[in-house]
């Protein structure tokens, strides 16, 4: 008898079930598909952004993830402005798109400083920069890296909605939302 590999698709408490799972091992987990979503703000113009960023944390309880970033970086500049972004996981193995609608809070100075008290001294150089991220350089390697802690920031995003999409032999898609208890309903794919 050979088992559905995709079982938890069939009802949506197993399918954001799996979700949460997606997520959290991308914390923990620098192979999995989770561990490098992009992420997605609106310019200045109005025009969409996107990068890849690094989950750090994944909380089911409280609807959470946070990802860090410099904080001279034209991604924090834009969700100063607009306070929301979009998390995109694609998980090939699992055949599941993640979309997540979030709510993004900015943390930096002393509210970080515990954060960047543990961190490595090799992965405090991602933070702190001259010229500051997305500026012209002269040449290719023409900065300076420079760990700064006033140059690092944390966003914790708030989940307000999930859509997933299942793209098995049988394509499954759902939607998600905060506001009604993460209760769920299907959608056509």
């Amino acid at each position: 008898m050979t088992t559905d590999p995709f079982a938890w698709t069939q009802s949506l408490n197993t399918l954001f079930a799996q979700v949460w799972n997606k997520l959290s091992r991308g914390v923990h987990d620098r192979h999995a598909p989770a561990r490098h979503p992009t992420l997605a703000t609106v310019d200045a113009g109005g025009a969409p952004q996107a990068r890849t960023v690094v989950l750090r944390a994944a909380d089911k309880a409280a609807s959470s993830l946070r990802v860090y970033t410099d904080a001279q970086s034209h991604k924090v500049a834009e969700l100063r402005a607009t306070p929301a972004a979009a998390l995109h996981v694609w998980d090939s193995a699992a055949h599941l798109q993640i979309r997540l609608a979030t709510s993004v809070a900015i943390r930096t100075g002393k509210d970080v400083s515990d954060i960047w008290d543990k961190m490595p001294d090799h992965a405090r150089l991602a933070y702190g920069s001259a010229p500051a991220p997305g500026m012209p350089v002269p040449e290719a390697l023409g900065y300076r890296k420079t760990p700064d802690p006033h140059a690092f920031a944390v966003l914790d995003l708030t989940i307000d909605s999930m859509d997933v999409v299942h793209l098995g032999p049988d394509h499954r898609r759902a939607a998600f939302r905060r506001d009604d208890g993460w209760a769920g309903h299907w959608l056509a794919p």
